[in-house]
């Protein structure tokens, strides 16, 4: 979280006014701050794996481009919610294909293989559940459902969290304990 928070909404409103020049210099930051954001949550991970969360940044940033998700960005609160959105959609995307095709015969296993299966491992639930939990708690309170992917997604503090969100470290506090409560009763139901 070098970067000043008025940089990222600068070039996006730059780029919104039709500035295509700042659209370099916009992937080279959102290359970096993904690449804190998975280091973040690597460091929740086993020490010996051998996954590189670079494929992962990588095709979030492509999805990114290649949407409007970036020209429509009006500030650093909608970037992040955005590039947060394309990486879980890509492990989204990745876990039901996965679980779509039986184990062995043409299936061949990818890196992203072991992002789920440590992440459902050490959670101990499935990817797309939580998935649908966040979901239903977005239903609720977008808002707790924003705290819930800064925190445990990318891996902010509750100070850098209130920053991105635009409210004080306490909303963020009660939000994070709620958030957690009722995603923990949606998922003991499922």
């Amino acid at each position: 979280m070098n970067q000043p928070p008025n940089d990222v909404s600068m070039m996006l409103r730059e780029l919104g006014r039709g500035n295509d020049s700042v659209k370099e210099q916009l992937f080279e930051q959102l290359q970096s701050e993904l690449r804190q954001m998975a280091s973040a949550l690597m460091r929740r991970e086993r020490s010996d794996h051998t996954l590189q969360a670079t494929a992962l940044v990588n095709e979030a940033c492509i999805r990114l481009l290649d949407s409007d998700a970036i020209g429509n960005a009006t500030d650093r609160r909608y970037f992040f919610a955005a590039a947060n959105r394309a990486m879980r959609q890509i492990l989204i995307d990745h876990a039901r294909r996965r679980n779509t095709t039986k184990r062995g015969g043409e299936y061949q296993r990818g890196s992203l293989d072991v992002v789920l299966e440590n992440f459902e491992n050490s959670n101990g639930c499935r990817f797309e559940d939580l998935e649908a939990s966040l979901e239903v708690l977005e239903k609720d309170s977008p808002r707790q459902r924003e705290v819930v992917e800064l925190r445990f997604f990318s891996g902010l503090s509750i100070p850098e969290t209130a920053e991105v969100l635009g409210v004080s470290e306490g909303t963020v506090e009660r939000d994070w304990r709620l958030a957690r409560a009722k995603l923990y009763q949606q998922l003991r139901e499922e």
